[in-house]
C-alpha cells in the first residue's frame, strides 16, 4: 500500500472510538500493572511466605530476584504479541495478553506457601512470574499503539499520558489495598494471608476487562496524517536511531519508576516503618503518577515532547539527593511522604511525555512490535535488576541515600537520549491545534 493511500481521511464506514473504548483499554492495562507492581508492595510478606529465612535480607533479596524474573519474559512477551498486534490487529494483540495475565495473578494468589508444599511453592511463583512478564510485555506496545492511534487531533500526548496515569492507578489502587488490609486485619495477618487478597481482588475485575474488550474497534488499518518526525520505512530498517534513543529515555523513566515503588519495602527495611505508614508510600506515587501524567502529557500537546522530557529530568537530578538525605535524617511518616511525593512528581512529568515521543516516531505498521521492544527490552534490563541493586547498595555502602545516586546517573543517560531526539510533536497549520 503507498503512502498515498495510507494517508487518505478515515473511511466513514470505520467505527467511531468512543471514551468506552479508550477506558477499556485503560483499564486493561491498568489490571495487568495492578498485579504486577502489587507484588513490589507487598515483597516482604511473600519473601516470608515463599523464602523463608533466618536472614531477613537474604529473604527480602530472594522475594526481589524473583520479581526480577517476571522481566526476563518481557523482551519474548513484547516480541510475540507486539508482532501479533502489528498483524492481527491491536485488539486480538490486548485480548491475549490481558487473558494470561489473568490466569497468572490466580495462580500467584492461591499458591500455597513454602511451609506447605515445600520448594514446589518458590518454583509455582517463578512460573507465575515468567507468565506475567511475558503478558505484560505483550501489553504494552499493542494498547499504547491503540491509544496513540485513537486520540483526536492535538491530543496525543494527553492519550498516551495515559498509559502512564493507568500504571498510577494501579499504584494507587495497590496502595489503598495494602493499608486497608493492613489497617483491618493486622500485620501478622497481612503476611500469614492478606497479601493474597491483594491479588484476588485484582482478578475481580478480569470478566469486566475481558467484556470491554471485546468491544474494541480495531485501530491498526485506521489511516493517519504522517508527519516528517516519523520514520518513513514501513520496516524496522531505519529504526535503529529511535530505538536506541528510546531504549536509554525508558531505562531512565524504568529506575526512577521502580525506585519510588520500592519506597514501600525500602521504608521498612531501611528505615524501620511500620508496614501501614510504608504503604501509605505506594498511594502517594500512584496519585502524583495519574495526576501529573496526565498533566505532563497535555502539557506536551502545548509546548512540545522535548521540553517536557528535559527539564523535569534536570530538576530531579538536582533534587533526588538531598530528598533522600531529608529522608535518611527524619525517617518518619510525613517525611516519607512529602518526600515521595515531590520526587515522584518531578519523575511523572519527564516521564510521560516520553512514551508518547518514542511511539509517535515510529511507523504505525510496526510500532506495536518496536515500542513493546523498547519499553520490554528496558524494563527487563533496568526493571528486574533495580530493586535488588538499590537494595543491595544500600547494604554494602551502608548508605540510605545510594538509591538517589543510581537515578542520577539514570537521569544523565536520559539527558542525552532526549537531547539526540527529534521533536515528534506533530505539526499544524497556524492557528489550529497541535
Amino acid at each position: 500500500m503507498t503512502d498515498a493511500v495510507l494517508d487518505q481521511p478515515m473511511a466513514l464506514a470505520e467505527e467511531p472510538i468512543g471514551r468506552r473504548h479508550v477506558a477499556a483499554a485503560v483499564v486493561g492495562n491498568a489490571l495487568e500493572f495492578y498485579d504486577f507492581v502489587t507484588y513490589t508492595f507487598f515483597a516482604v510478606q511473600i519473601g516470608a511466605a515463599f523464602f523463608p529465612s533466618h536472614d531477613p535480607f537474604v529473604q527480602q533479596m530472594s522475594s526481589l530476584i524473583t520479581f526480577g524474573v517476571g522481566f526476563i519474559t518481557r523482551p519474548i512477551g513484547a516480541l510475540v504479541i507486539g508482532r501479533y498486534g502489528d498483524r492481527a490487529g491491536r485488539k486480538p494483540a490486548m485480548m491475549l495478553s490481558f487473558g494470561l495475565m489473568g490466569v497468572a495473578i490466580l495462580g500467584l494468589a492461591l499458591t500455597p506457601s513454602f511451609a506447605q508444599i515445600g520448594i514446589a511453592a518458590p518454583v509455582l511463583v517463578v512460573i507465575w512470574r515468567l507468565v506475567q512478564g511475558f503478558a505484560l510485555g505483550g501489553e504494552v506496545g499493542p494498547t499504547t499503539a491503540y491509544l496513540i492511534e485513537a486520540a483526536p487531533p492535538g491530543q496525543r500526548g494527553l492519550y498516551g499520558s495515559l498509559q502512564y496515569a493507568s500504571q498510577g492507578f494501579s499504584s494507587l489502587v495497590g496502595g489503598l489495598v495494602g493499608v486497608g488490609l493492613s489497617a483491618t486485619v493486622g500485620d501478622a495477618a497481612l503476611g500469614a494471608w492478606g497479601w493474597r487478597l491483594a491479588f484476588l481482588i485484582g482478578a475481580l475485575v478480569l470478566p469486566w476487562g475481558l467484556w470491554l474488550r471485546r468491544s474494541l474497534p480495531e485501530t491498526r488499518h485506521r489511516t493517519e496524517v504522517r508527519t516528517a518526525a516519523q520514520p518513513a520505512a514501513a520496516t524496522l530498517r531505519g529504526h535503529g536511531r529511535i530505538i536506541a534513543l528510546g531504549l536509554m529515555i525508558t531505562a531512565n523513566g524504568t529506575i526512577a519508576t521502580y525506585i519510588f515503588n520500592n519506597m514501600t519495602s525500602y521504608a521498612q527495611t531501611t528505615l524501620k516503618m511500620a508496614p501501614g505508614a510504608a504503604l501509605a508510600a505506594s498511594i502517594v506515587v500512584g496519585l502524583t503518577l495519574i495526576v501529573f501524567g496526565l498533566l505532563g502529557g497535555a502539557l506536551s500537546d502545548r509546548i512540545g515532547r522535548k521540553p517536557m522530557m528535559l527539564w523535569p529530568r534536570l530538576l530531579l537530578m538536582a533534587a533526588v539527593v538531598p530528598g533522600f538525605t531529608l529522608l535518611a535524617a527524619h525517617p518518619d511518616h510525613t517525611t516519607l511522604l512529602v518526600v515521595t511525593g515531590v520526587l515522584s512528581t518531578i519523575a511523572v512529568l519527564a516521564g510521560s511525555t516520553g512514551i508518547t515521543a518514542v511511539v509517535e516516531s515510529m511507523h504505525r505498521d510496526v510500532r506495536s512490535l518496536a515500542f513493546a521492544g523498547v519499553y520490554s527490552t528496558a524494563v527487563a534490563v533496568f526493571g528486574g535488576t533495580t530493586q535488588p541493586i538499590i537494595t543491595w547498595m544500600v547494604k554494602a555502602t551502608g548508605n540510605p541515600v545510594a538509591p538517589a545516586w543510581y537515578l542520577v546517573g539514570a537521569c544523565a543517560v536520559g539527558v542525552v537520549a532526549i537531547l539526540l531526539l527529534p521533536e515528534s510533536r506533530p505539526a499544524t497549520a497556524p492557528g489550529q491545534p497541535r
